[in-house]
């Protein structure tokens, strides 16, 4: 497993610059010229090669011969260290510790802000599938131009406007702290995936809380999750509180697909409780509710 706090200890300040150059490279090449993250770091060519050969035994870039001339681009590992470091200079995180969960798209690590409070950094990683999976379902990854790292960027920064948003008006979910580059940092939420069938003490209230985010999504944020089911669902036991996760995918609801994936994500989820824990809500009533066009749903 790799330890991302750990690599991060290992950098000094001028690993952070070259790896800051590299990344201001790519916003023109795939792999930068080595004669261009000497020009961008300010550093001594002999200083540049003995940083980069550090860099790529870690993991953090990957090199390539072009033309009989080196050149190299980051990995997300090292995307990781280059929005960590920011944070840490933002004030946001002090620590970061093991990893929590892996998900399609991202890798989510226990962390710690300063004076010791838990928090969970979720670093994207748009692209771990496939490029065409993700531009089917995200017209923002339409553009063929753009790159993993930049869909990454998009995919944090979304997530954590949509979760600051709902956030505010009542939602159920994990509330955000801060973002940077392809990093989301919210508060820790000691709780289990739906998927894994918890047992819950009340369902039909989990349900209706669930139900009431997606609700406030729709009327008061104006978005659709667009991806709900039991996988991006967190249940706190001790207080029979849901979180719904995952947010980047979210489509507003004047799309022209809105009112097939608000139906489907209403559907797939009280069709999982219905089967997992007995409770019967009725798909139409839960849409009307949903939509703002009834207050209650029973």
């Amino acid at each position: 497993m790799v330890k991302i706090g750990l690599i991060y200890k290992q950098l000094t300040q001028r690993d952070i610059k070259v790896l800051n150059s590299i990344e201001r490279g790519m916003k023109r090449y795939e792999y930068v010229p080595l004669e261009l993250i000497e020009k961008y770091s300010k550093l001594p060519e002999t200083h540049v090669v003995l940083i980069l050969s550090k860099l790529h035994r870690l993991k953090l870039v990957k090199r390539k011969t072009i033309s009989g001339y080196k050149a190299y681009r980051l990995t997300y590992l090292g995307l990781d260290m280059l929005a960590l470091n920011t944070l840490v200079r933002m004030n946001v995180v002090e620590a970061i510790g093991d990893k929590l969960a892996v998900g399609k798209e991202s890798e989510i690590f226990r962390a710690l802000a300063p004076g010791g409070k838990p928090v969970a950094v979720k670093f994207m990683r748009i692209g771990r599938t496939s490029f065409h999976t993700t531009r089917r379902v995200r017209e923002w990854a339409d553009n063929p131009r753009l790159d993993w790292y930049k869909q990454a960027k998009i995919a944090a920064e979304r997530e954590f406007k949509a979760t600051r948003e709902i956030y505010r008006e009542g939602g159920s979910v994990p509330s955000p702290i801060a973002y940077n580059r392809h990093a989301v940092v919210t508060e820790y939420v000691s709780g289990v995936e739906l998927y894994r069938k918890p047992e819950i003490e009340d369902p039909y209230t989990v349900l209706l809380r669930i139900l009431e985010t997606i609700h406030i999504a729709y009327v008061k944020v104006g978005i659709i999750h667009g991806d709900l089911s039991e996988y991006n669902v967190l249940i706190d036991i001790s207080s029979n509180t849901p979180y719904i996760i995952d947010w980047p995918q979210y489509v507003y609801k004047e799309h022209p697909q809105a009112e097939v994936l608000l139906r489907r994500d209403i559907e797939y989820i009280i069709r999982f409780f219905r089967k997992q824990y007995k409770v019967e809500v009725e798909i139409n009533r839960a849409l009307k509710y949903v939509r703002g066009e009834d207050e209650q749903i029973q």
